[in-house]
């Protein structure tokens, strides 16, 4: 629940930001005269300072109304969008839309085009026979003529809020059918608040700001934003094809050098297509400036194998860093081995017992230096040689969550002693694309289709077992998959992650 209002927060501020873009702000006033009231006097009414009559009050009584009915269509149509989203939105679907390369690719291209809109390489816009049809169709009487005049404002709106909207509903994708439809409906929400309060108020325009080129500003500023995030979405392939074109070092590389552009285009100093010459900046934008110059500084330490704790849900995971300045970390697990260490590391663990050798290890790894499996029949032949309990981290390549519980949960010194010794620890990814033998195959109970990948047979088990199709999702059971204590999902209070492994480890010691 926390993170869906997390969430809907996140898309809400989407919508406010969408509001200071060039192509929403000068809709206010151009919109809002639509449902003025009329200047001249009304049956009834006295124009030399006497009361008004009730009959006089009925044409503002009908502004309001027709103001409350454009905000709600302007949420409908949005919220129609997220509805439509969910319905296809299947476990499959969604695993499918968050972790394959082809959407992934296609959305970093999408944002790196609407990027280089923003930054003034060229305008994005719609047909203008869309919106002229739009248009002659507001001007219609009554609840049709203020549903096209919403939908005339979605489509002119379209080449700012377009990025915005898509990033919101990218987010959202995760399999909950119920996510991308509040995500809308909180930034449609924050969308359609000022233009249903200043068509019920006209009066407040008279205090609203002026546009000009500070809302060109904005819109340059949300295109540096729009270049960081599409590299997120080549990273998510890159990690889950295994492809190494964007390792960590060079992400953040890549960040420092985006951001170092924005503060430098805050503080006047990088001019774009039409963009008058400034000799001054303003004190807020000085002030924006020092916080970009902030993160940048921030993000360096990142380059020489610095956790970025803060980040982690959002960068390469810190096993792909290459270059390490401390070779000390190398040694304590915090960051990966070379291929040929990390084998031999796990021939001499797993050849001192009767676990067997865990398959994968030269592609799939664990955080801070743990040994595990990537297959739960592995875990669990290992667990009845050892005697312990089996911890199941249900998790992703894509999963924003799982970096950031691995980074601020998983590191404490007391979860990763209990993990290291009490446990024998399995990730299962459920997103992993390595193609499984034909003989390995077989046809899901759930959904009747053939699972012929680690990733798609992993997220099937978790689905028909637990019921449950979030990542992170972490599960405690014995070799008989007997489960020892309530799941656990994305929550980044380390003592009750604590209290969750250790309840797991009373409940196997009662068992025996």
């Amino acid at each position: 629940m926390q993170e869906l209002w997390s969430f809907m927060l996140l898309a809400f501020g989407a919508g406010l930001a969408a509001l200071l873009t060039p192509c929403v702000f000068p809709m206010i006033p151009l919109t809002v005269s639509f449902f003025s009231p009329p200047k001249s006097p009304q049956r009834g009414e006295h124009v030399h300072g006497e009361t008004v009559s009730i009959q006089s009050r009925e044409p503002q009584k009908k502004g309001l109304k027709k103001a409350l009915l454009y905000g709600f269509f302007i949420i409908l149509i949005y919220v129609i969008a997220g509805t439509l989203v969910a319905r296809i939105n299947g476990p499959e679907f969604a695993n499918w839309l968050s972790t394959h390369w082809v959407p992934n690719v296609f959305f970093f291209l999408i944002f790196l085009i609407f990027a280089m809109s923003f930054l003034g390489m060229f305008e994005l816009t719609l047909p203008s026979s869309w919106i002229n049809k739009m248009d002659r169709k507001s001007n219609e009487k009554g609840i049709l003529g203020t549903f096209f005049m919403a939908f005339t404002l979605v489509l002119v709106s379209f080449s700012c809020t377009g990025p915005i909207v898509g990033s919101v509903l990218v987010l959202s994708a995760g399999g909950a059918v119920i996510k991308p439809i509040l995500g809308m409906f909180a930034f449609s929400l924050a969308l359609a608040l000022p233009f249903t309060l200043f068509a019920a108020f006209p009066k407040w325009l008279e205090k609203l700001p002026k546009s000009g080129g500070w809302l060109q500003e904005v819109k340059v500023v949300l295109g540096f934003l729009e270049l960081a995030l599409a590299l997120k979405f080549l990273s998510i392939a890159d990690q889950v094809y295994h492809w190494g074109i964007l390792d960590r070092e060079v992400y953040l590389a890549l960040w420092i050098v985006i951001f170092a552009l924005l503060g430098f285009y805050l503080l006047g100093k990088l001019r774009l297509p039409h963009h008058a010459e400034k000799k001054e900046i303003s004190v807020p934008k000085l002030l924006m400036a020092t916080l970009v110059f902030s993160f940048v500084v921030y993000l360096t330490p990142g380059m020489f194998g610095a956790p970025l704790k803060a980040l982690s849900g959002y960068l390469p995971p810190l096993t792909s860093q290459e270059f390490i300045m401390n070779p000390n970390l190398v040694s304590s697990g915090v960051v990966k081995d070379s291929f040929d260490r990390r084998k031999s590391n796990a021939i001499r663990m797993f050849a001192a017992s009767a676990c067997p050798q865990p398959k994968y290890a030269e592609m799939l790894h664990l955080p801070h230096g743990l040994k595990g499996y990537f297959d739960l029949a592995q875990a669990k032949v290992c667990a009845n040689a050892q005697n312990k309990p089996i911890f199941i981290d249900f998790t992703g390549h894509g999963c924003v969550n799982c970096r950031e519980m691995e980074a601020r949960v998983w590191s404490d010194p007391r979860v990763l002693e209990i993990l290291k010794n009490e446990y024998v620890v399995v990730a299962l990814y459920v997103d992993e694309k390595t193609k499984l033998p034909e003989e390995n195959w077989y046809i899901s109970e759930y959904d009747g289709k053939t699972k012929k990948t680690i990733g798609k047979q992993n997220a099937d088990y978790q689905i028909t077992k637990f019921t449950n199709n979030a990542q992170p999702y972490y599960v405690l059971m014995n070799a008989q998959e007997e489960v020892l204590a309530t799941p656990k999902a994305y929550d980044l209070e380390v003592e009750n992650f604590i209290d969750f492994l250790k309840s797991g480890i009373k409940a196997y010691k009662k068992v025996l």
